[in-house]
C-alpha cells in the first residue's frame, strides 16, 4: 500500500509510526520520500499529505485527530484487528465491560483499547495469573476479545477462569491463525530444504516466533538484509528455504543471489503475483468464521468470502463446511474493500461452473439431481452448483400438486427443458421423467397381469361411481358395483385416498383395468340353498322400501323382496305405512330361486302358520326391483 501511494499521490506520504517491523524496508521508504511520524502532535509541522495506518491499528481518538487535521487516511490496519476494534466499539457502547487478553505494551492492544466508550471499564490481562487476580468492579457484563496473535490455548485458559467466577461474559475469539498456518508452512519448508533462511527485524515477535519452529536445523542463517549473506556457506546447496513473515518459500540458489540485488520493492514484486477483478484464483484457508473465510491466495492481502459469497443458503455457519488448510478456489470480486483485503466469490465461481454444467445437461437432455431450496407461489427453485434452476408448478408432478411445501429440501431429478442464462431463465422439468416413469411401469405390469391375478394397491381417487387403485405406476378401476357383495351406496364412505386395497384383476382392455373385490370365496350366496330354503324362517334389516314392498337384507349381498301383500293379514297401503328403514323383521322363506338369485319372503304366513290356504302372493322380484331403481 505505502509503494503503491508513492507512485500514485502526488501530495505528502507519511505513516503513523514504523509501518513494519523491518528497519531496512523503513530506510527504503524514507528514500521514496515517506516520512514516519511517531507522534501525532508533530502533525502541525508538516504539509498536509496521505497519513497511512500502519497494520496494528490505532485509537479511535488518534484516527479521528489525523482525520481533523486534514489529512486523507489510508487505513492498512490488518482486517482482523479492524474487526476487533468494531467488535469493542459495539459492545462496550451497549454497556458492557471489555477484556483484552494480550500484551498490555503491544501497538494493537493499545489501539484496541482505543475504540471502547468512555464509560466502559478495560482490563488487559496477558496471563492465567493475571486473571486469577482479576475482580470486577461493576454489575456490568463483560466482552472478552485478543489480541490476534495471542496463543490460543492459553486464551482459552484464560476465559476458564474468569467463566469460574460466575461472571456473565461473551467471549469472541479473535484470535487470527494465519501466523500459526504460515509458522506450520515454514517448518514444512524448513523439512524440505538444504538451508533455511529467515529475514526479519531483529525486534519482531513474528521473527521470533518462526525461529522457533526452524531453529532445530543446522544451516539456519537470520538475516535482516542481503548484505548479512555470506553465500560462500551456501554454495554447495541447490534449495533454499526463504521465511519473511509472508508465505514460505523453496527456490533455487541462483534465484536467491538474483533476488538479493533486488531492492526491496523490486522483490516484493517477484513475491507477489499480480491479480486482477474476474480473475479466478486458489489459496489456502488460514481462518475460518462462521460468516467468513480468509484466504492466503499469496497476493499481498488476504482474499475473504464472506457467507453471502460463499453459498445461496442463509444462515449457514461456514466453520461447519470448510476448515483451516483447506485449498479453495474463488473468483475475485473487488481487489480491495476498502480494508485492504480482497474480495472473493466462491458462489459465483461455482455458479459460473454450474451453468455451464447445466448447458451440457441441456443439451444432453440429461437427468440431473439436485435438492428444492425454494418454494414459491408459482414453482419450486432447485440449486445445481450455486446456479438456480426453476422448475414450474404445472412441472413439478405429472398430477396436480394442491400444497408444493412438501418438496422442501426434498432431492428430485429433472431435465433442463429451457436454457437461457442472459434472461437468466433456466427452467427445469420434472413431471416429463414422472409421466416417462409410470409408461415404463405400465407396459411392465400390463405384461405380467392377468385376469383373476390378486393384487395390493393404494386408492388414488375417489369419485361417485368408483375409485382409482394405483397398482405400481397404472391405475385400474374399482366400480362401485364391484366394491362388495353387498349394497355401497356411497363409495367416499367406504374408501380414502391412501388406504391399502387387496383387489382381483376383472378385465384387462388395453391400458384399462377393471378390478373387483367381490372374491368368489366371500360371496354370500355360497350355501344359501340350505340357509335360505322355502320354509325356513329368517330374520334380516329393511335396507329399501317401495310401494310394492320392502327388501329385507338377511345378509351383506342377499336381499329378499317382502310384498306389500305379504307384510300383514291386515290391509296394507303401502309398506312405509307399518314399517321403517333398518327395521328387524322375522318372516318365512316361500320361494328360492337359485340360477336367478331371487328369494321372496312372508310375514303374514308367520302369523297364521296354521292357515294353509295363506294367500302367498307370486311376485315378480325383477319388476319390483326395476321400479324401485
Amino acid at each position: 500500500m505505502v509503494y503503491e501511494a508513492i507512485e500514485n499521490e502526488n501530495v505528502p506520504i507519511y505513516t503513523y509510526g514504523p509501518i513494519i517491523h523491518n528497519d531496512e524496508v523503513v530506510k527504503d521508504m524514507e528514500k521514496n520520500g515517506v516520512t514516519v511520524i511517531n507522534d501525532l502532535d508533530e502533525l502541525f509541522s508538516h504539509e498536509k499529505g496521505v497519513m497511512i495506518i500502519r497494520s496494528h491499528g490505532i485509537s479511535k481518538a488518534e484516527y479521528d485527530r489525523i482525520k481533523n487535521c486534514g489529512f486523507e487516511v489510508l487505513n492498512a490496519t490488518c482486517p482482523f484487528v479492524s474487526k476487533i476494534h468494531r467488535y469493542v466499539e459495539d459492545y462496550s457502547s451497549k454497556g458492557y465491560d471489555i477484556i483484552i487478553v494480550g500484551s498490555p505494551k503491544h501497538p494493537e492492544v493499545c489501539g484496541i483499547k482505543g475504540w471502547a466508550d468512555e464509560k466502559c471499564h478495560v482490563t488487559i490481562i496477558n496471563s492465567p495469573e493475571d486473571a486469577e487476580n482479576y475482580m470486577k468492579n461493576s454489575t456490568k457484563k463483560l466482552c472478552i476479545v485478543s489480541q490476534t496473535t495471542f496463543n490460543y490455548n492459553k486464551f482459552q485458559d484464560i476465559v476458564e477462569i474468569i467463566a469460574k467466577k460466575g461472571y456473565d461474559i461473551t467471549v469472541l475469539n479473535t484470535i487470527c491463525n494465519a501466523t500459526e498456518v504460515r509458522q506450520t508452512e515454514a517448518r514444512k519448508v524448513a523439512q524440505c530444504s538444504d538451508v533455511m533462511i529467515v529475514i526479519g527485524d531483529r525486534h519482531s515477535s513474528i521473527r521470533r516466533s518462526y525461529l522457533k519452529y526452524v531453529k532445530t536445523m543446522q544451516n539456519t542463517y537470520y538475516i535482516q538484509t542481503s548484505d548479512e549473506m555470506d553465500y560462500t556457506q551456501i554454495r554447495s546447496n541447490n534449495n533454499v528455504g526463504i521465511t519473511a513473515g509472508l508465505q514460505p518459500q523453496i527456490i533455487s540458489l541462483r534465484r536467491f543471489q538474483r533476488m538479493s540485488e533486488m531492492s526491496f520493492e523490486q522483490m516484493l514484486e517477484e513475491s507477489f503475483k499480480t491479480i486482477r477483478n474476474g480473475e479466478v484464483v486458489e489459496g489456502t484457508v488460514i481462518d475460518v468464521k462462521p460468516d467468513e473465510i480468509f484466504l492466503n491466495i499469496g497476493y499481498k492481502s488476504d482474499g475473504i468470502i464472506t457467507r453471502n459469497e460463499y453459498t445461496n443458503e442463509p444462515n449457514v455457519d461456514l466453520t461447519t463446511v470448510v476448515k483451516v488448510g483447506d485449498k479453495m478456489e474463488a473468483k475475485v470480486v473487488k481487489l480491495n474493500d476498502g480494508e485492504g483485503q480482497v474480495i472473493l466469490s466462491y458462489k459465483r465461481l461455482q455458479a459460473e461452473k454450474g451453468s455451464k454444467r447445466l448447458e451440457e445437461a441441456f443439451e444432453n437432455q440429461e437427468v440431473l439431481k439436485a435438492k428444492v431450496t425454494q418454494v414459491l407461489a408459482g414453482g419450486v427453485c432447485v440449486s445445481v452448483d450455486e446456479t438456480r434452476v426453476f422448475i414450474p408448478a404445472s412441472l413439478v408432478s405429472d398430477t396436480y400438486e394442491k400444497d408444493l411445501n412438501k418438496f422442501k429440501d426434498q432431492e428430485i431429478e429433472f431435465i433442463i427443458t429451457e436454457f437461457d442464462p442472459r434472461k437468466r431463465r433456466i427452467i427445469g422439468n420434472r413431471k416429463v421423467l414422472l409421466v416417462e416413469q409410470k409408461a415404463k411401469q405400465q407396459e411392465e405390469l400390463l405384461a405380467n397381469l392377468h385376469v383373476g391375478d390378486v393384487i395390493e394397491g393404494t386408492v388414488k381417487n375417489v369419485t361417485d361411481f368408483g375409485a382409482f387403485i394405483d397398482l405400481g405406476g397404472v391405475d385400474g378401476l374399482l366400480h362401485i358395483s364391484e366394491m362388495s357383495w353387498g349394497r355401497v351406496e356411497n363409495p367416499k364412505k367406504v374408501f380414502t385416498v391412501g388406504q391399502t386395497v387387496r383387489v382381483f384383476v376383472k378385465n384387462i382392455n388395453g391400458s384399462k383395468i377393471a378390478l373387483s373385490m367381490k372374491f368368489d370365496d366371500e360371496n354370500p350366496w355360497n350355501g344359501a340353498t340350505e340357509k335360505f330354503a322355502p320354509g325356513n324362517i329368517v330374520k334380516g334389516k329393511v335396507a329399501r322400501m317401495t310401494d310394492f314392498g320392502a327388501f329385507i337384507e338377511l345378509a351383506p349381498g342377499v336381499d329378499a323382496l317382502l310384498h306389500v301383500s305379504q307384510i300383514s293379514k291386515d290391509h296394507v297401503e303401502k309398506p312405509s305405512d307399518v314399517l321403517k328403514i333398518g327395521q328387524e323383521v322375522e318372516a318365512k322363506v316361500v320361494e328360492f330361486n337359485e340360477d336367478d338369485k331371487k328369494i321372496s319372503l312372508s310375514m303374514k304366513a308367520l302369523l297364521d302358520s296354521e292357515d294353509d290356504g295363506a294367500d302367498v302372493a307370486d311376485v315378480n322380484i325383477d319388476e319390483v326391483a326395476s321400479d324401485n331403481e
